[in-house]
């Protein structure tokens, strides 16, 4: 007798493995100056985050690709292990230098973690259950923003600092017996290609793209190792496009670029990172350097976000049962554009009360535009390519966030406070308007007939 997959433990598992990446960024983050405070090599305390979203860029589209190739529960099954692994490494560090690999080692797994949920809930639930489960996914983001400051400065004042990163071995044991008892998979058996080329020239490219963009940031300047890391990305992407071309199973199928909701999601997901990261990290930026008030106050201003963005998502769950994903899209980057607006009338002046009506407006057009986009990507192709198309789409969004945070910085001014700081921020408030105009722009795309709706879609 064929074997019923169990939604609801199937749910449970998927929102324990989102907790697990989705807290990750903020728990570490405040404890980061304890941390270095123990291990020393402060000169290292950025590289601790950036190599972890740098191993997760690369991690996406890779362990999206094997979910295809090998099924989804051992994919996840691998990055759970891995990003446990690292975690239980990151916890037992001694140095810096030696938390700095361990993160690398975990970033790995967190590829694996943001990537396969999202294809999974694609197999398993159908179009208006697809929107509903990703509402409760981003309420898990919600959640983990606001929890996250207040659990990681809990530990770190009453524990040990280690014990964020040991904390993640329970959930991750839950959340595997969780997904292995309740997700039955039926795979064909044959044997597999796996694109070793690509995935070793896309590591390379991107490696070298995103630590020039790093460098550039502290430096200000193209000098000649970041102009040759440059070529070398350069290069290397020219190689991957070619090697992906002419592959018989390629890592990141060209072919999903000529869907139209894929290439729209992916595009719009890519801006739509550059601004959230922008936006996460300025406004708490404009909070300590113009208005001159404490981090509490900073982390303040951006609570609403983490309340609104929940509430977006669900709401777009609940309306893509009766709209599109096209007009639920253009409908919250609308909302985004206006939240970017808002942000070049900011004065020195400025209360907090506005900065978190404006972060309030930005969650909750986040939270509708990118859930519908979502919906759309794992709603546009068949299984053999949904965890493909996935990691494409979280891929872009990384990028979007890891090159937005390098770009943007080039405008801050090195006077981080006054009047010199907020007229760098404005300069780059400006650029978060025009991006989301694009956005806006690409989104309108997917109006009109063809639109992807309930009624429309092929199971």
């Amino acid at each position: 007798m064929e074997k019923r997959t169990n939604q609801k433990s199937v749910i449970w598992a998927l929102l324990i493995a989102t907790f697990l990446t989705a807290i990750e960024g903020t728990i570490v983050s405040t404890a980061m100056p304890v941390i270095v405070e123990d291990l020393g090599g402060s000169e290292l305390y950025t590289w601790v985050i950036s190599v972890y979203l740098l191993a997760m860029v690369i991690g996406t589209p890779i362990f999206g690709k094997m979910a295809d190739l090998y099924g989804r529960k051992l994919m996840f099954t691998l990055g759970v292990i891995i990003f446990v692994a690292g975690s239980m490494l990151s916890g037992l560090a001694q140095t810096m230098e030696q938390l700095v690999w361990y993160r690398v080692i975990q970033g790995i797994g967190a590829g694996a973690l943001t990537t396969i949920p999202f294809t999974i809930i694609g197999d398993v639930f159908d179009f208006e259950q697809r929107a509903k489960i990703q509402g409760m996914i981003s309420s898990v983001w919600g959640i983990s923003g606001i929890i996250g400051p207040l659990a990681g400065g809990f530990i770190v004042d009453y524990v040990s600092w280690r014990w964020i990163f040991f904390m993640n071995l329970p959930f991750g044991i839950i959340s595997l017996i969780l997904l292995w008892v309740a997700l039955h998979e039926h795979l064909e058996k044959k044997k597999q290609i796996i694109d070793y080329p690509g995935i070793f020239t896309f590591a390379i490219s991107m490696t070298s793209f995103l630590y020039a963009l790093t460098l550039l940031k502290e430096q200000k300047e193209f000098t000649g190792s970041i102009i040759l890391l440059l070529a070398v990305a350069v290069i290397g992407i020219g190689l991957f496009f070619w090697i992906e071309k002419n592959s018989k199973e390629p890592m990141l199928p060209l072919s999903l670029f000529k869907n139209k909701f894929i290439s729209v999601a992916n595009t719009a997901g890519f801006l739509f990172g550059f601004i959230l990261v922008t936006v996460t990290f300025y406004i708490p930026l404009w909070v300590q350097g113009v208005n001159n008030l404490n981090a509490t106050i900073s982390g303040i201003s951006m609570l609403p976000m983490s309340i609104t963005w929940p509430l977006g998502a669900v709401l777009s769950g609940r309306w893509l049962a009766k709209s599109s994903v096209g007009k639920i899209a253009v409908t919250g980057i609308a909302i985004v554009l206006a939240g970017t607006f808002g942000l070049i009338f900011m004065q020195e002046n400025t209360t907090i009360a506005y900065m978190m009506f404006l972060t309030a407006i930005l969650g909750f057009g986040f939270g509708l535009a990118l859930t519908a986009f979502t919906v759309a990507v794992q709603s546009a192709v068949e299984w053999k390519l949904r965890g493909a198309a996935m990691g494409s789409f979280n891929l872009l969004r990384n990028l979007g966030q890891a090159i937005g945070i390098a770009v943007s910085g080039l405008w801050l001014s090195d006077e981080l406070y006054g009047h010199a700081l907020a007229d760098s921020l404005h300069t780059v408030f400006i650029i978060l308007v025009v991006l989301a105009i694009g956005a806006l722009l690409t989104g309108s795309m997917l109006l009109g007939k063809n639109e992807l709706s309930l009624s429309t879609e092929k199971q």
